[in-house]
């Protein structure tokens, strides 16, 4: 059973441009370096809420102290309702959403508005793009380029200093946080599916329903820029089978989603064209039929 969730909105002193939402599991260190990046590197004035999961190392008191808005649960649970349940309290039309574990580099709201207002409609998402420390599969991500494994070992007078020479373009897809929708898409599509609870795959579920929603704007913005230290509060806890559950409510896998639909980490080309079968795409979709037939049986 899912403990209850409490509510806390602080009244805000003007309208804000973000309502940048935060899921945080006692992980207090990092979540006051995500914060305290957002306050000393953001140009325009923005609402911060926190999900506060437990909040069993200090986190819940020290948010209370920020007077952040927040919403609270006794226990974790997950980012479905880490992100859903914040989001009520959004004040703003556009909705940012943030691992606990990111520092903002300086002007990332800047370059992420300004990618807004030249899309012209609200059918858009807009990622940020992340700095890893470590190598990475992933082709959207700049990696590997070490500014501190730990919030302890953060460099940030380097980062400071680094961060905007590192050469790297905008890439296709966005799907990775942070991430930028207006509130009324995210409506739309229902915030995060909670049955995705505690929230493996429910990423690529939600670029999905956008997608047949008819979202076809999906950016990674290189300018927007973000040092991700991959804490890994996942490592935590209990993970739902996302990449099953996927295949069995889509019919498709992640991975086929991601390649050929979105062209995930692609040189951005603009609007994301209509789903063509390529031979090579209809192969891994009968496989990827192939692998729901027998996860289904095996259910």
């Amino acid at each position: 059973m899912t403990p209850k969730i409490t509510f806390h909105k602080q009244a805000a002193l003007q309208k804000p441009h973000f309502s940048i939402l935060i899921p945080s599991w006692n992980n207090l260190d990092y979540l006051k370096c995500c914060i305290q990046s957002l306050q000393k590197n953001s140009t325009y004035t923005h609402q911060i809420i926190v999900h506060v999961n437990e909040g069993k190392d200090g986190t819940l008191d020290w948010v209370k102290e920020q007077n952040l808005s927040y919403t609270h649960s006794s226990e974790n649970v997950g980012v479905c309702y880490g992100f859903n349940a914040p989001a009520t309290l959004a004040e703003a039309d556009y909705l940012v959403f943030s691992d606990d574990d990111f520092y903002f580099a300086p002007e990332w709201d800047v370059h992420l508005w300004d990618a807004v207002k030249e899309v012209g409609h609200d059918y858009f998402c807009i990622s940020s793009t992340m700095i890893e420390h470590s190598p990475t599969n992933y082709n959207c991500i700049i990696a590997p380029y070490d500014f501190g494994k730990t919030v302890k070992e953060f460099d940030e007078k380097r980062f400071l200093n680094e961060y905007k020479s590192i050469p790297f373009q905008d890439w296709m897809g966005s799907n990775w946080y942070p991430l930028i929708l207006h509130k009324k898409i995210w409506n739309l599509i229902g915030g995060l599916s909670t049955e995705f609870s505690p929230g493996m795959g429910s990423d690529p579920d939600m670029m999905m329903k956008l997608w047949h929603l008819g979202v076809r704007y999906y950016k990674g913005l290189s300018a927007s820029r973000v040092y991700h230290f991959t804490s890994r509060s996942t490592s935590r806890v209990k993970k739902n089978d996302g990449n099953k559950q996927f295949l069995l409510k889509w019919g498709l896998s992640k991975s086929t989603f991601f390649d050929f639909y979105l062209k995930m980490g692609q040189f951005f080309t603009g609007v994301t064209p209509e789903f063509v079968p390529t031979d090579e795409a209809k192969k891994k979709i009968l496989r990827d039929r192939v692998k729901r037939f027998f996860a289904t049986w095996k259910t």
